[in-house]
């Protein structure tokens, strides 16, 4: 969801992203087949006839990103279909004034760049690791041959542009909201999307900082906003993460502090 960091405080507390490492070696020389374990974790696989999901696997490759890692940088050619295996990813473009905007946070379960793909055009984005992750990539000639053979990937796809379509309309909507409880709130819900991200399950795992990165705040603004929607019965923070309690109140409910909070 767009978040802009143009009003942030420049101290350290303003949320910002993290620095990349250098590994020695570039994702994609890094990459490797996947295990089963890691095959059964892809959404779409199970729906394909024997032949095409036969094509999918011998194609399909994963890599480990580290903190920070870019798998994906505006302007430059699409070549993958990427999907999360575990970890956490970030979706963002930078405009001509070197801010950065913040789309969505993409968590296990989740894949991306459909749109780019069908197009094969230029990423008009950047997709950064925020913690170390695990990241399945299906080369762009085979996304287009499924999408000329199955018709159950075909469905997929379509209802992952549908879905994306109205996370990015309700994102615009949050965009222009100052309050930080429902700014780290609707974040939150983005994040429970069993379309979109069928591996989150009940538990998010992610750090406080994660998601600041995410809702554009800095992390003791959304230490506050986590203390609200907690008392007010909508989240349990637990260790290492967060479960939600009450889905439809994160996507919809507009949230009011007590006087002096």
């Amino acid at each position: 969801m767009p978040r802009t960091s143009q009003n942030l405080p420049s101290s350290s507390a303003a949320a910002s992203a993290p620095l990349a490492s250098a590994p020695e070696a570039s994702l994609h020389q890094r990459r490797r087949p996947l295990t089963d374990a890691e095959l059964a974790a892809i959404p779409w696989l199970g729906l394909l006839e024997a032949a095409d999901r036969e094509r999918a696997v011998n194609d399909l490759r994963i890599a480990q990103a580290a903190s920070g890692e870019f798998l994906c940088r505006m302007g430059r050619p699409v070549t993958y279909w990427f999907g999360v295996i575990d970890g956490l990813l970030k979706m963002s473009t930078d405009n001509a004034e070197g801010q950065t905007m913040t789309f969505t946070g993409l968590p296990p379960g989740g894949w991306f760049g459909e749109g780019t793909a069908l197009k094969r055009e230029a990423y008009r984005y950047n997709i950064q690791a925020l913690r170390s992750s695990m990241v399945a990539g299906l080369h762009v000639d085979t996304f287009h041959w499924l999408l000329d053979h199955s018709i159950a990937f075909n469905r997929f796809v379509m209802n992952q542009l549908n879905e994306r379509l109205g996370q990015f309309i309700a994102a615009r909507e949050i965009d222009r909201m100052t309050n930080p409880d429902i700014r780290v709130a609707r974040s939150l819900a983005s994040l429970f999307n069993p379309v979109l991200f069928p591996g989150v399950g009940e538990v998010l795992r992610i750090t406080q900082q994660e998601l600041a990165y995410l809702a554009g705040l800095s992390r003791q603004r959304v230490n506050e906003a986590l203390n609200t929607l907690q008392a007010q019965g909508c989240i349990q923070v637990e260790y290492g993460g967060l479960r939600v309690l009450d889905l439809p109140a994160l996507r919809s409910r507009l949230f009011t502090r007590a006087a002096g909070k």
